[in-house]
């Protein structure tokens, strides 16, 4: 029988030894990137480096807009809104009895453009919600209750259904936020300098400093890895338990038919002389005594009932 157990154990250390890779690469990646410290000189590097190699840059500074986006909700400006809107609901499962569930009624965003100000100079972000470490901020979470109608209460039962209510939640991203960027620096005819995702590279926006991602990431990278050599011990130790009571298993069973051998070779000879001697004697032979009386389960123990189909 295959070691499930001890395979799947392998397969997940060699996933989390890769996961530990990727984030240890990272994290060397992110200490090689160029710092701008004011957001000013990063025009005079854009000036300096060829055109032709993709500039990495990590900046900081503080959200802002020229036409920011008023939330609804939450009355926060921001520069992206996130809306959802739930839907839920107890449904009648087979077994008779009522399970919560939801439904995805609504999803929407807005993205208006912005950039970082450090106070020196504003440089544009291109792309952030692909960016790695990206997360809005919960602005508003609201559960609106249903409606208690008797008609409309009525139907949903017929249907297996009790409407409990719609969950709404607004995740923003805030002007005046403080954000970390790393990314492609590039100008536009007109000078406008943006960062936005590179063809290959690193792109993270988060509220961290570049110090805090690269400690961040070399935590995880050290997990992944103290958690592969774990589950590799561990899948080893699975798969050895497993050849080791294979081997003993095969060994048993071949000493049992060893056994069963040689115990039927002694019963055959003595059948044999006394089949010799009731010949002789005209005494009748019993045929099935060539067989040794082992039960067919243990092999071991005599067998002490039969079975009659």
């Amino acid at each position: 029988m295959v070691p499930w157990g001890g395979l799947t154990c392998c397969s997940s250390a060699a996933a989390l030894y890769l996961l530990g890779r990727s984030s240890g690469r990272d994290a060397e990646l992110l200490k090689t990137v160029t710092r701008v410290n004011h957001l000013k000189e990063l025009a005079q590097f854009l000036d300096l480096e060829s055109k032709m190699i993709p500039m990495i840059v990590t900046i900081s500074g503080r959200v802002g807009s020229e036409t920011p986006i008023n939330c609804q909700h939450s009355g926060l400006r921001g520069v992206i809104v996130e809306e959802t809107a739930e839907q839920h609901f107890l449904k009648h499962n087979d077994a008779g009895s009522w399970i919560q569930d939801s439904a995805l009624m609504l999803s929407m965003c807005k993205e208006v453009p912005w950039y970082l100000d450090d106070g020196t100079g504003r440089v544009y972000v291109v792309g952030a919600r692909d960016a790695a470490c990206f997360a809005l901020t919960v602005g508003n979470e609201v559960f609106e209750d249903s409606g208690r109608s008797i008609v409309r209460g009525t139907l949903d039962y017929l249907q297996g259904l009790k409407m409990l209510g719609i969950k709404r939640i607004e995740r923003v991203l805030p002007t005046g936020s403080s954000l970390t960027v790393v990314g492609e620096a590039v100008k536009d005819d007109i000078g406008t300098i943006r960062i936005q995702k590179p063809q290959k590279g690193p792109f993270y926006v988060s509220p961290k400093s570049i110090d805090q991602l690269v400690s961040h990431l070399g935590k995880w990278a050290r997990w992944y890895k103290y958690a592969s050599v774990g589950m590799t011990i561990f899948g080893v130790f699975l798969i050895t338990k497993h050849a080791i009571h294979y081997i003993l298993e095969r060994r048993r069973r071949w000493e049992l038919r060893r056994r069963v051998l040689a115990a039927a070779g002694k019963r055959a000879d003595s059948d044999n002389e006394d089949s010799t001697s009731n010949a002789e004697n005209g005494t009748e032979i019993n045929l099935d005594r060539g067989m040794p009386d082992l039960c067919v389960i243990c092999l071991e123990q005599e067998y002490n009932a039969v079975f009659i189909q």
